[in-house]
């Protein structure tokens, strides 16, 4: 598969470019009822994500490609099929080539939907 299920893309749950920490991303959020959330990103260009840390865990898996994240300067491959956990409070950015694919669970409200 190259991308995710239509119906992991329901356009009430694309998330807005201002929760993007990466440009050119495409994603869509689904929340929990503990005020967790998952997210499902596709990055269509290469690109680079911004410094940043979260007051709440986050898990994330690669699908397809590979995320190099970017913890205290050191550079992490994570490749398909990989995890990684980032515990709350640490600060990580990240580079990711054209046609990755992740999914991420965070827990707490990481990401904003677009407002209609």
């Amino acid at each position: 598969m190259d991308d995710f299920p239509a119906f992991m893309k329901c356009s009430a749950n694309r998330i807005a470019s201002s929760s993007q920490s990466t440009p050119g991303v495409e994603g869509y959020v689904f929340d929990g009822v503990d005020g967790s959330q998952m997210a499902f990103w596709t990055c269509r260009e290469t690109a680079a994500s911004a410094m940043h840390a979260h007051e709440y865990d986050e898990y994330m898996m690669v699908v397809q490609g590979c995320y190099t994240l970017i913890i205290y300067g050191q550079q992490i491959p994570i490749g398909s099929g990989e995890e990684y956990f980032i515990p709350r409070g640490v600060p990580h950015s990240g580079k990711v080539l054209a046609g990755i694919r992740t999914i991420h669970a965070f827990g707490g409200h990481r990401a904003n939907r677009i407002r209609k």
